[in-house]
């Protein structure tokens, strides 16, 4: 479909707690991997726009970070990046993990869920207090019997800040495209904000640190996640097309790049392998990827980490 035949174009934010599956459902959405997805809350730290079209409707989907209590400060700067592509969007979608409302009202959920919960409340305020009306999207319908939502659906509605409801999986698809439809019938008149071929409007290095950073977080455990940055130093454009890229894992501490390393560095090997097979297939050529580990105690206070993930410092 050409750029003429795009009769609307728009934002859309999808928000929520973490670990609800913003990034898995901008994924489908898209149709194409744009955000980085593991099973560990907050793995998204910046909003990540994904390109999506329904018929003649492009959707400039916001994957914003997930929204918590913030203490530290790059997380009051995660929190605040994905309030500022709420209030900029032209539709939002409140995904909440409807098993762990289920879990709630049968008293069986686990901590993770408890928290998420808190979070779902803490989002629902926020929009009570801004005004701002969005699409509830109960996702994770697939693990329950789906009379189970029906009082979960009842008790969301009287709060007063939805205005259409949606049960959805956003891992296998099922009412992703009736959402995809409700999120389009949003979009302004216009034309198309991207080219027809483009699918996310991330800068290649920022999304190849994605990647890495994705590995990372599925290979270790714990906090250290949460405790590191990749940042891509070096893009060489080789001529036999293949590609040389050079990655920095910064973290806090000594014993976290031990961690990073591996025993005989074979934790960093692996990591470093599965990086270099899916950044090989979403260039469709070949990638010489190499990684160093460095220590930075400070690094989560220093100004420039923030700007290269364009989010702001001064929260």
């Amino acid at each position: 479909m050409t750029d003429t035949e795009i009769t609307h174009a728009g934002f859309c934010a999808i928000i929520g707690a973490p670990n609800a599956g913003k990034s898995t459902l901008t994924n489908a959405l898209v149709g194409a991997k744009v955000a980085i997805v593991t099973h560990k809350v907050q793995t998204t730290r910046f909003p990540v726009r994904g390109v999506a079209q329904s018929g003649g409707t492009q959707i400039v989907l916001v994957d914003t970070p997930g929204i918590f209590a913030a203490k530290r400060r790059l997380d009051r700067a995660m929190v605040k990046a994905a309030w500022s592509g709420a209030e900029d969007a032209d539709a939002v979608v409140h995904l909440i993990d409807a098993a762990a409302w289920v879990a709630d009202a049968e008293g069986k959920e686990t901590a993770a869920q408890k928290h998420s919960l808190v979070d779902d409340r803490r989002v629902i305020e926020q929009l009570q207090t801004s005004g701002r009306k969005a699409i509830l999207a109960l996702n994770k319908i697939d693990l329950f019997p789906h009379d189970k939502v029906l009082p979960i659906i009842a008790e969301l509605n009287e709060t007063g800040v939805y205005d259409e409801v949606h049960m959805i999986s956003a891992e296998n698809g099922d009412g992703v495209e009736k959402l995809e439809l409700a999120i389009a019938a949003r979009m302004p008149e216009g034309h198309a904000l991207y080219p027809p071929d483009q699918v996310a409007d991330l800068p290649m290095r920022l999304l190849a640190s994605e990647v890495t950073r994705e590995k990372l977080m599925l290979r270790l455990h714990q906090e250290l996640p949460y405790q590191l940055m990749v940042e891509t130093e070096a893009w060489e454009e080789r001529d036999d097309g293949s590609v040389r890229v050079q990655q920095v894992i910064v973290v806090g501490r000594e014993n976290h790049k031990s961690m990073v390393l591996g025993k005989g560095g074979q934790t960093i090997k692996d990591i470093g392998r599965m990086a270099r097979e899916e950044l090989s297939e979403m260039l469709d050529r070949k990638v010489h990827l190499f990684l160093f580990v460095k220590v930075d105690e400070r690094w989560q206070e220093r100004r420039e980490s923030y700007q290269g993930l364009g989010l702001e410092f001064d929260v």
